[in-house]
């Protein structure tokens, strides 16, 4: 018999013995977990049964421990004086007028641990004041992926997950194999056929089950819809069967069916999979022909989808995903293959793309807030325009008006969302958002006018308003965040407009000042934010760092366009005017740093 024939007979058989033995672990864990609970009642119960008579006796204590007699009060609040009870054996004897010793308590029992203690009178003086709870610092980003990750693996039907994940890798690499060694005399089309029917099969029983059995029921619909895009593969790039075109077609329907799926059953598992899958779709089916509208027309057609998830799903992983891929994938392109002559064709795509997350970050925060939750997705708010407007510029290769304009089309964009959601109270934070992002882009068009090396300064405005939303909904990510676009802004336009005071031929409207009056502006900003949330030490620091760019950025206005005769008085001039400001502040809010 043929070595090839006997390797597959064996490799069979262990599959078949394999899945008896996943069974059995399943249905011994599942016995032992139902062991365990009912150990765990029994103890609990006995528990409660030991505890009663204790706490019992304690409150019987606890007044002769604890309280002190107070005199009982008559009608006319006079003090009653306590009398004493004659004993039987003086009955005829009179009532003593002297008052009688308070009552003793009980005699302890000398089994209860609690009455076995001394009692002791408390302090008059002696308060008890509860200590301030501690909140737990928010995990990062690895944290709680490796959290997540560990959930799953440990979570649920973990022999049918294991198992799964088991198959599709096993299946995958059956085929490689038998198609490298040429052992299969049947034709491929039909195993491929074959293959595709179980898939389908199993797909439909895993459908069913979906209610009684659903973990299990995700994870095999998962693993069928994975089979069938690794057979679309195999078909396409191992056998020639059908074209790309084809394959891509019947990709995007598979994909398109998992997303369904995972919205009739809740399921963000299947979409993440969907999603990674869609996006994935394009690069291993792609025939090396470099068609970017084909490309991007894709992707907004499953940015199209995404939307349409996060309509009625508050999904966040989901937007995320398809910024990081379609801006990642877009920006790629740009930096390998774009040419001037393909503006036309990619400039929609960008305005598309741009539209979509503006619009994400809305619909989270919609479905968010109706299910009881304010927080917004600062990712997709700040760093949408941030990547889009760096696009645009690389696009329009630093053509200066142009991209003057556009960013004050981006800021009145922005400002009517703001005015449009100020005044719902649900709304309020990403409206703020909106108001903060309208007056940066508002700024920026004026250096941008002047010189599009000033762009930079654009990440000033964004890190000052991660570190607001940082501040605002307790991330710390954000903060740290928006503090790393301040100091990169300031070192971008260091680089970039070094020496550019020499050459303006205009005061104060120049790219240099302009973007040195941002980067300190933004600095102010995060200093009053971090004042207003009570830390200090940041704020101090901030403020400072704020005050040189300000100071250093008007001293080297002076020295360039100032005669030398003038320039002490300038300086003097500029010291007392920052001194009235930040006199004016003081008074209106007193601050350490201020007083100064």
């Amino acid at each position: 018999m043929d070595e090839g024939w006997v390797l597959l007979i064996v490799l069979l058989v262990l599959a078949a013995l394999a899945m008896p033995v996943l069974l059995v672990a399943a249905l011994v864990s599942v016995s032992s977990l139902k062991r365990r609970v009912a150990a765990l009642e029994e103890r609990l119960d006995a528990g409660e049964t030991e505890a009663a008579p204790r706490r019992q006796r304690a409150e019987a204590i606890r007044p002769y421990a604890w309280a002190e007699p107070e005199p009982e009060v008559d009608s006319d609040h006079s003090a009653v004086e306590p009398v004493a009870v004659a004993s039987p054996s003086h009955a005829a004897e009179p009532v003593a007028a002297s008052p009688a010793p308070p009552p003793l308590p009980p005699r302890p029992d000398p089994l209860d641990p609690l009455a076995a203690e001394p009692r002791r009178e408390p302090s008059p003086e002696r308060t008890w004041t509860p200590a301030e709870p501690v909140e737990p610092s928010e995990p990062n980003f690895i944290e709680r992926a490796l959290a997540y990750a560990k959930q799953w693996l440990t979570s649920g039907n973990v022999p049918v997950k294991v198992g799964m994940l088991v198959l599709l890798a096993g299946v995958a690499a059956l085929l490689k194999y038998a198609s490298d060694q040429g052992w299969f005399v049947v034709p491929p089309s039909l195993r491929l056929a074959g293959i595709s029917a179980a898939a389908l099969a199993g797909l439909v029983f895993a459908w069913r089950k979906r209610e009684s059995h659903r973990t299990f029921a995700l994870a095999m619909q998962g693993g069928m819809i994975g089979i069938l895009l690794l057979v679309v593969f195999s078909a396409c790039k191992n056998y020639g069967m059908i074209g790309t075109g084809a394959a891509f077609a019947l990709s995007v329907v598979l994909i398109a069916g998992l997303s369904v799926m995972a919205v009739l059953q809740e399921s963000r598992t299947l979409a993440i999979l969907g999603v990674l899958a869609g996006f994935m779709a394009p690069i291993w089916l792609s025939d090396g022909s470099g068609n970017h509208v084909a490309l991007f027309s894709y992707y907004a057609l499953l940015n199209a989808g995404i939307f349409a998830i996060a309509w009625v799903r508050p999904w966040r992983i989901l937007n995320l995903l398809g910024f990081v891929f379609t801006w990642g994938i877009g920006t790629a392109w740009g930096v390998l293959k774009y040419t001037p002559a393909n503006f036309n064709s990619t400039e929609p795509f960008l305005v598309l793309f741009f539209v979509f997350y503006l619009l994400l970050p809305l619909l989270y925060a919609r479905k968010a807030s109706s299910a009881g939750s304010a927080r917004i997705d600062g990712c997709l708010l700040f760093g949408t325009p941030l990547v889009a407007f760096s696009l645009q510029a690389a696009l329009l290769h630093g053509d200066r008006m142009p991209l003057a304009f556009c960013a004050l089309g981006v800021a009145a964009l922005y400002a009517v969302l703001a005015r449009a959601l100020i005044n719902n109270a649900r709304m309020n934070v990403l409206a703020r958002g909106y108001a903060i992002l309208a007056v940066g882009f508002a700024t920026l068009a004026v250096p941008l006018a002047l010189s599009a090396k000033a762009t930079a300064s654009v990440f000033a405005l964004e890190g000052a308003g991660l570190v607001w939303l940082g501040l605002t909904q307790d991330r710390r990510l954000a903060r740290w965040a928006g503090i790393g676009l301040q100091l990169a802004a300031a070192a971008a336009l260091a680089i970039g407009v070094s020496g550019s005071h020499l050459g303006a031929t205009i005061a104060i409207a120049n790219a240099a000042f302009m973007g040195a009056l941002l980067i300190a502006v933004a600095g102010f900003a995060t200093a009053w934010w971090y004042r207003s949330a009570g830390n200090l030490q940041v704020a101090t620091v901030a403020y400072l760092w704020a005050l040189a760019w300000w100071l250093g950025n008007v001293i080297l206005e002076i020295g360039d366009f100032v005669e030398v005769d003038s320039r002490l008085h300038a300086v003097l001039l500029l010291l007392g005017v920052t001194g009235w400001l930040a006199a004016e502040v003081q008074r209106r809010a007193p601050a350490l740093a201020l007083s100064l």
